[in-house]
C-alpha cells in the first residue's frame, strides 16, 4: 500500500468531514465524510472555496489564510450548536504554508462528560 492510498484511508474513516484546500481555496481533496456533506459534492474539486461563501465569510477566510501565513496553527471560524468548524493549517517540510483543512467536531455541550 502506498502511502497516499494509506492517508486517504485514514482520512474517508473519520466521520467527520474534512476539506483540503490550497493556498488559493482551490478544493484539492474531501474525504468521503465531506464529499456526503456538501450539497456539491465531489464537484467542489478544483473550485474555489470562496465561491461558495458570501462576502463577510469570504472575508473572514482571507483573514484567516494571512495568520495561517503569519504562523498560527488553527483558528475556529464556526461555533454553534450543529458544529464547530476549524481552519487548520497545512505545511511543508521547510513550514511552508502550502494549504489548509476545514475540520468539524460537535459542539461542547455545558454539563457534558468529555
Amino acid at each position: 500500500m502506498d502511502n497516499l492510498h494509506l492517508m486517504t484511508s485514514i482520512l474517508d474513516s473519520m466521520k467527520n468531514p474534512v476539506l483540503v484546500a490550497d493556498t488559493n481555496h482551490k478544493v484539492i481533496y474531501l474525504n468521503k465524510p465531506a464529499a456526503s456533506h456538501y450539497s456539491q459534492g465531489t464537484a467542489l474539486l478544483g473550485t474555489s472555496l470562496l465561491d461558495c461563501h458570501n462576502e463577510t465569510s469570504q472575508q473572514m477566510m482571507l483573514e484567516v489564510l494571512d495568520a495561517l501565513e503569519a504562523g498560527e496553527d488553527e483558528r475556529m471560524i464556526t461555533d454553534n450548536r450543529k458544529h464547530r468548524i476549524y481552519m487548520r493549517a497545512v505545511r511543508d517540510a521547510q513550514g511552508v504554508l502550502i494549504g489548509y483543512y476545514e475540520r468539524y467536531e460537535p459542539p461542547v455541550v455545558a454539563g457534558s462528560a468529555s
